[in-house]
């Protein structure tokens, strides 16, 4: 994805050196559709240049901070040596995953997506959590909760938690299940809490697991899991709600698992 706008003066840019002269050095943004700025000899490097060869070459990728711009005038003057190692760095990786997050894209909507279609969900994720990337990111820790607050149709949020989960490599990842527990019986209150402390396990939970149960509204009872994948945190919630639910019962009470929550006020 390129952004068809203009970058502003002081930002970070990734670019591809085009044309060396004596004078300077063009660059194509590759960040921004057919934007190209110049680096002037004198910001190329400090100190004296005697050519300007000796410090870049064509076909680079370079990192620049943008000095000035000038729309009228279609130009941007950029600068190579006003970027520390650190920031090159970090910029790059940047960039690289918004490429990555860009052919996630495809795999969630297909390769023949239409622009305006890919433009409308990529401003979304933009627009919720400041990058492709991040979007993903926080779909595969989240799931469909990172994108509640979007525009996105169920379809769109549920193509792109997905991809995200399947290709997305975080050091967690973060589900929430809801149960439903009610005890007409004479333990009533005492046994809704065993119900709840076998739904956190007594300790039975795996170390690298984090699972927390909490009241939303009676009947309704919380639970959030946060696991190292996809895969063991949704076992674990689903595992949680059966022990829950086996508790009650043996009350003769009642309970039911569902993910999607159903009281209106916490």
């Amino acid at each position: 994805m390129k952004y068809s706008g203009w970058p502003d003066p002081g930002e970070l840019v990734v670019g591809k050196i085009d044309e060396i002269e004596d004078f300077g050095v063009f660059v194509d943004l590759e960040e921004y559709e057919e934007k190209r700025g110049l680096i002037h000899i004198s910001e190329v490097a400090s100190g004296w240049i005697k050519n300007v060869r000796d410090h870049v070459r064509e076909g680079q990728i370079v990192v620049c901070k943008v000095l000035d711009v000038d729309e009228g005038s279609q130009q941007i003057d950029l600068s190579l040596k006003d970027v520390n190692d650190h920031q090159r760095s970090d910029k790059i990786q940047e960039w690289k995953n918004e490429q990555k997050a860009d052919n996630w894209m495809e795999l969630a909507f297909g390769e023949e997506i239409d622009d305006e279609v890919y433009t409308a969900i990529a401003n979304e994720l933009i627009a919720a959590h400041g990058g492709l990337y991040d979007g993903f990111k926080q779909a595969a820790i989240h799931g469909e909760e990172a994108l509640e607050d979007t525009d996105l149709d169920g379809d769109e949020i549920e193509a792109i938690v997905d991809t995200a989960r399947e290709n997305v490599s975080v050091p967690y990842v973060n589900v929430t299940g809801y149960v439903d527990l009610e005890n007409p019986s004479p333990s009533g209150v005492d046994g809704i809490r065993e119900a709840l402390e076998a739904a956190e396990g007594n300790g039975t939970v795996p170390e690298e697991v984090d699972l927390e149960v909490s009241y939303v509204g009676a009947p309704e009872y919380r639970i959030e899991v946060q696991a190292p994948n996809y895969k063991t945190a949704e076992s674990e919630l689903e595992e949680s709600a059966d022990r829950a639910i086996a508790a009650i019962e043996g009350h003769g009470g009642a309970g039911e698992y569902h993910r999607e929550r159903r009281t209106d006020d916490e």
